[in-house]
């Protein structure tokens, strides 16, 4: 049935947007080309330019709709139905499934025209329901064929000031005996054991939260308060104290109140640090393992391509490393086109479509990935202590390989302990720091320092603005249940590799800022035979690298 000019403008009148004069007449050929109905059109029309804020409709917007919105979505949706056998313009709707099909067969004619003998011919492979695509041949699809930027923003263009970087693989932080280090793992050749230590026990799902009481706040200050003061007590053989309650940091003074109104301090006893984890005999035999560092954003302010991902792959695939960790956030609330709304997938499809790519994309190497969430992920739950992400889509195959931890979590790896947390400590505690000239000069020194003898992920209060913590979880899910070999702190700092009280502090920095890229990190794992000289870490090298 033809559609009417006159029932059109009487949709576009409902709600209220002004139009020109030729609208109407250029929508009529738009409905009988895509075989819609008037009110179906102008509800596509009316959807598009709420999502474009456009508010009146020209002749401009109608080519940007056809081209954005019906030649892409319409028309491929029609060419999987196959055509109507009761439609009398079938005909004319087929011209958009005709176009395409003919530039397919060119791409591919330009494909094979580059090609070598010996390679053969370069068109796809042909799926039908009776002979789906094998394993084999899903595993060896790039990255860059399973990530689709375009389906996730009308303007996904490349990012410029990124791919005009000269200083890609620049070492800009060593630790340890770097020298002569060949930076390669054994992807899934290598006897890895990864395992999740909580305190008292790990997060591993989702949590009421919201429901937290002043009272019970107070409550759990005044026993992670008592539990360090029993400690301190007890390493300094303090006869008795009395506590306070105070914002963040807990410690014993000496001191006297003559007057009853003022404490005069005299002598400051600052906390210490929890023992080390010590391994099993198991782990004393393991062999040397590599580990890769990055957090996120994976993609620039500019864009959403995702190309330092892609890039980070490609790195992951040529080192092989044993263990890739990735903090979040993967899609960053923070990104100019999540805040002004720009997006038309919806904010969960992106968040697997790029899951998706990282662990189909690095298959091949067999690296062990485990995942780490942000409060910076715009579709995860934003509380701390955070659960773990949800993804049921991982095949029998990627189980044994890929982990989902909670933010914070504290991670063994061979037996060597990893304290990882993507919620930007040093920035938080720095803002908030007060600290003499006379103490440490080192700044970030000082507040990892600061962490590992408060024994907390997070011993902050009250916390920064824009982080809701659930303490009642905090006080079961969020404490170190022993100090860390390894702490990754990343942050808006600057990147460093430093040794606090034993412990290998890293700050790989986020593998992008701003429009160009950033760094990660990368370390070498070894247990140190047990002698008579003291402890000696099991992080034998490590490297801040820019990407």
């Amino acid at each position: 049935m033809a559609a009417s000019a006159q029932v059109l403008t009487e949709e576009l009148q409902i709600f209220g947007l002004d139009w020109e004069e030729a609208v109407p007449e250029r929508l009529v050929e738009l409905c009988v080309l895509y075989g819609q109905s008037e009110e179906g059109m102008v509800s596509e029309l009316v959807a598009f330019c709420t999502s474009t804020c456009k508010m009146s409709i020209t002749s401009e917007t109608l080519g940007a709709f056809e081209h954005e919105f019906l030649s892409k979505r319409l028309s491929k949706g029609r060419a999987r139905q196959g055509p109507s056998r009761d439609s009398e313009h079938a005909g004319a709707r087929d011209i958009v499934s005709i176009q395409e099909l003919i530039e397919v067969e060119e791409e591919e004619s330009l494909l094979n025209a580059y090609t070598t003998p010996s390679k053969g011919s370069q068109k796809r492979a042909i799926t039908t329901p009776e002979t789906p695509l094998t394993k084999r041949t899903v595993t060896t699809r790039s990255p860059h064929q399973l990530l689709s930027p375009s389906s996730f923003s009308p303007s996904a263009t490349p990012s410029q000031k990124y791919n005009s970087r000269n200083n890609q693989g620049e070492v800009v932080a060593s630790f340890g005996s770097v020298q002569g280090v060949s930076w390669s793992g054994k992807g899934g050749a290598g006897n890895i054991s990864l395992k999740v230590l909580g305190y008292p026990e790990p997060l591993t799902g989702s949590y009421k939260s919201m429901f937290q009481k002043l009272p019970d706040i107070r409550e759990v200050l005044i026993c992670k308060i008592e539990e360090l003061g029993s400690e301190l007590k007890e390493h300094y053989k303090i006869e008795a104290f009395t506590p306070l309650l105070v914002p963040a940091q807990v410690v014993v003074m000496e001191g006297t109140n003559t007057t009853g109104r003022k404490l005069v301090a005299t002598k400051l006893y600052e906390g210490v640090p929890l023992p080390f984890y010590q391994p099993s005999e198991e782990d004393e035999d393991l062999e040397q393992s590599m580990v890769l560092v990055a957090c996120g954003p994976y993609t620039t302010s500019d864009t959403i391509t995702y190309e330092p991902l892609l890039d980070l792959i490609s790195i992951i695939n040529r080192d092989r490393p044993d263990v890739c960790i990735l903090l979040g956030p993967f899609l960053d609330a923070k990104h100019e086109q999540v805040e002004n709304c720009l997006l038309t997938s919806p904010f969960e499809d992106v968040f697997k479509q790029c899951l998706r790519t990282i662990i189909e994309g690095t298959r091949s190497s067999g690296s062990h990935l485990v995942f780490v969430p942000s409060l910076r992920d715009v579709h995860h739950e934003p509380v701390y202590p955070q659960p773990p992400f949800s993804y049921s889509e991982l095949s029998q195959e990627d189980k044994k390989r890929v982990q989902f931890v909670s933010e914070p979590c504290s991670l063994s790896i061979n037996g060597v302990i990893f304290g990882l947390t993507s919620t930007d400590l040093l920035f938080h505690m720095g803002a908030e720091e007060i600290s003499s000239s006379s103490g440490t000069s080192d700044r970030f020194s000082r507040i990892l320092k600061h962490i590992l003898t408060q024994r907390s992920y997070y011993p902050l209060y009250p916390p920064q603005e824009d982080t809701a913590i659930d303490y009642e979880s905090f006080y079961t899910y969020a404490q170190l249940p022993v100090t860390p070999d390894v702490f990754m702190v990343p942050s808006e700092l600057r990147y460093f590799v430093k040794d606090v009280l034993g412990c290998v502090c890293v700050n790989p920095g986020r593998l992008t800022k701003g429009q160009v890229g950033g760094t990660y990190g990368r370390l070498y794992l070894r247990r140190p035979p047990v002698d008579g000289e003291g402890r000696r870490g099991p992080c034998v090298a490590a490297q801040v690298v820019r990407i």
